[in-house]
C-alpha cells in the first residue's frame, strides 16, 4: 500500500495577524507558495489559502498537520495556540 511521506526542509513559529502578516516565502523563492501548518495547541483556525479563500477549520485538534497550502494565519476567529509553518 502507497503512502504519502511529510518531509519538509523548514519551520517557523508563526504569530496569527492582519494582512500584512503573510507567511514569508522560502529563501530564495520569488513568492510564497504556501505552507502547510502543524497546531499544537487545539482549537479554531482561520487562515487564507494560497487560492485567496478565507476560511475558518473549527475544532482542530492538537498535534494535528494540517494539510493545507496557507499563505497567512488570520488573528480574528484563530483560538488555536503554538502553530508552526512547515516548508
Amino acid at each position: 500500500m502507497a503512502y504519502q511521506r511529510l518531509q519538509v526542509g523548514r519551520a517557523a513559529a508563526v504569530t496569527p495577524g492582519a494582512a500584512t502578516a503573510v507567511i514569508p516565502p522560502i529563501t530564495g523563492a520569488p513568492s510564497s507558495n504556501g505552507c502547510i501548518l502543524y497546531i499544537g495547541g487545539a482549537g479554531d483556525v482561520q487562515v487564507i489559502t494560497v487560492g485567496g479563500d478565507n476560511i475558518t477549520f473549527v475544532g482542530v485538534v492538537a498535534g494535528t498537520f494540517f494539510p493545507v497550502l496557507v499563505k497567512q494565519v488570520v488573528s480574528t476567529s484563530t483560538t488555536a495556540t503554538d502553530i508552526l509553518a512547515l516548508w
